[in-house]
């Protein structure tokens, strides 16, 4: 208290400085040092990202590769107790042909899992025995995953982490207390911190660490064979002091899930929420949220496990083999997860698992390719960018000094450019003309989130003669649009592309915002 009143007492002393001086001197004058906003640019709506978050948004579609010793014991959660020669790749694993597959299906990087659960690290780790160089068979002693990982994102110019599971059911620090009860930190500084800085030397410029958040169960610890579990997982693994070091090294790189800056959507299905907001959690986010924290939706694009099971065999509950499916999920189904995911203001990260050659096998790469034909031709070509459109707006904001926010940045191809509404108008009508009468499937909006997000309502219409309007969308919930907000306008995600819309007029109607609403792009298809 001593201590409060002393600091009180001197902020008062600072206060009355001025003052005095102003009563001994007639020059005194006060100087009002606020930067005046000569771009006349919006005020932020609280909260915003920072700009690595920005950067991982902008990321918007990348694979998951679920590969490692569970790959071989047709087991999804090894236990830990896992010989390490059980690891036995039929060829040297080959992760440039993962990701020119994915690359070929429109993503933009990739994540590998390099330590699951059981512990089992795919490099030459020096913080435990249980990896790779331990294994008897002569291609896993070849096997550097996180470097042969990142040498070949690099050489396709795509994004890359790594996913390194916290939960470690081979360690014997994992979840240990001392003789009063207490966890010790041994695993966070011996084990966790180091493979994180060992993943930190094979890149400073990935994009995302992935930090499952399983909590513990039953596992070999070292050999104690005993359930442990940790009550606080931000406490225990000490992530304020990790993800301070992580982007020291790495500055542009999210650590997503239990490093605290990208959330779970909150399912492996591959949706989000019709409304999500880049705040809060689960599907939908939460519009009051104090802190930005954008989804990211993780999915199998296989219809079996995590992990690739040769056969379809699996381990069931019981530790028996049982045989099941190892087939791909259609093209069309994953475009709908991309609408559902991207087209709704989240990421999506889709799981291709290697086989035991190491390899994605052919299936995956034949449906990989079908999907990014897909993309292309139904999401690549802007109908808003050809010459000829016109584009309009029933209010725009006054221009700046070196910034202007004419209607027209929303179809200039450039999203450092937008368009926003005077302080005073929350709403707004946007009215795009195209040269001609054309076939039409879908809307895409992206607001200017570096300003927050701030819309809350909007309405698709489309007409043939400027005249007659028909609302688009079906029944869908036309609400947030955030990073990135498709619309598919027969109103279905499922059969999107069927039943196209004849128009040379497409009108977004804002019809509520936070505050004035900003649009740095928007597309037809």
């Amino acid at each position: 208290m001593k201590k409060v009143s002393i600091m009180l007492s001197a902020l008062c002393l600072m206060a009355a400085a001025p003052l005095a001086s102003h009563a001994q001197s007639s020059e005194f004058t006060l100087v009002n040092q606020q930067p005046a906003n000569a771009d006349n640019e919006p005020r932020p709506v609280f909260p915003v990202p920072t700009e690595r978050q920005l950067k991982w948004n902008q990321t918007e579609f990348y694979a998951f590769f679920h590969y490692g010793m569970n790959t071989y014991t047709y087991k999804e959660w090894g236990n830990g107790s896992e010989d390490e020669s059980i690891f036995a790749p039929t060829a040297v694993p080959n992760p440039r042909q993962w990701l020119e597959a994915v690359k070929a299906g429109g993503m933009r990087g990739g994540i590998a899992v390099v330590k699951h659960h059981d512990g089992f690290c795919l490099w030459p780790t020096k913080t435990t025995t249980h990896n790779v160089t331990n294994s008897s068979n002569a291609n896993a002693q070849k096997t550097n995953i996180p470097k042969d990982f990142a040498a070949a994102a690099k050489a396709l110019g795509m994004k890359y982490g790594f996913y390194i599971s916290p939960w470690d059911r081979n360690s014997e620090y994992w979840g240990k207390k001392d003789a009063n009860g207490n966890y010790t930190d041994d695993y966070a500084k011996k084990v966790f911190f180091a493979q994180c800085a060992e993943m930190v030397e094979y890149g400073a410029d990935q994009f995302e660490m992935w930090f499952d958040g399983a909590t513990g169960a039953d596992g070999y610890y070292g050999g104690a064979n005993e359930t442990r579990s940790i009550d606080n997982a931000t406490r225990y693994y000490d992530i304020p002091n990790l993800r301070d070091s992580i982007h020291n090294a790495c500055p542009n790189i999210i650590l997503w899930g239990t490093g605290g800056e990208a959330r779970w959507i909150g399912n492996e299905a591959g949706w989000a929420g019709e409304t999500c907001w880049s705040m809060g959690d689960g599907t939908s986010g939460d519009m009051n949220a104090w802190k930005w924290f954008p989804g990211e939706s993780d999915a199998k694009a296989t219809i079996g496990g995590w992990f690739y099971h040769e056969g379809g065999k699996k381990v069931d509950g019981n530790g028996n083999i049982v045989v099941g499916n190892e087939g791909c999920k259609s093209a069309n189904e994953l475009f709908k997860m991309y609408l559902e995911t991207v087209g709704r203001n989240a990421t999506l990260i889709l799981n291709f698992p290697p086989n035991q050659a190491g390899l994605l096998s052919d299936d995956q790469v034949a449906n990989l390719k079908t999907l990014g034909e897909m993309l292309r031709t139904r999401l690549g070509h802007d109908l808003a960018k050809a010459d000829g459109v016109k584009i309009t707006a029933t209010d725009t904001r006054s221009a700046g000094a070196h910034r202007t926010y004419d209607a027209k940045n929303m179809i200039d191809g450039d999203s450092t450019t937008y368009w926003a509404c005077n302080d005073a108008h929350n709403t707004a009508v946007i009215t795009v003309e195209l040269p001609s009468v054309q076939t039409i499937h879908y809307v895409a909006l992206q607001e200017y989130i570096q300003l927050g997000q701030r819309i809350k309502g909007f309405t698709i219409e489309t007409s043939t003669d400027g005249e007659h309007w028909t609302k688009k969308g079906g029944n869908i919930q036309t609400t947030t649009v955030g990073y990135k907000r498709i619309i598919p306008l027969n109103g279905s995600t499922n059969n999107s592309y069927d039943a196209g819309t004849q128009a040379k007029y497409v009108k977004i109607s804002i019809t509520d915002s936070r505050a004035c609403p900003t649009l740095h792009t928007l597309s037809i298809y």
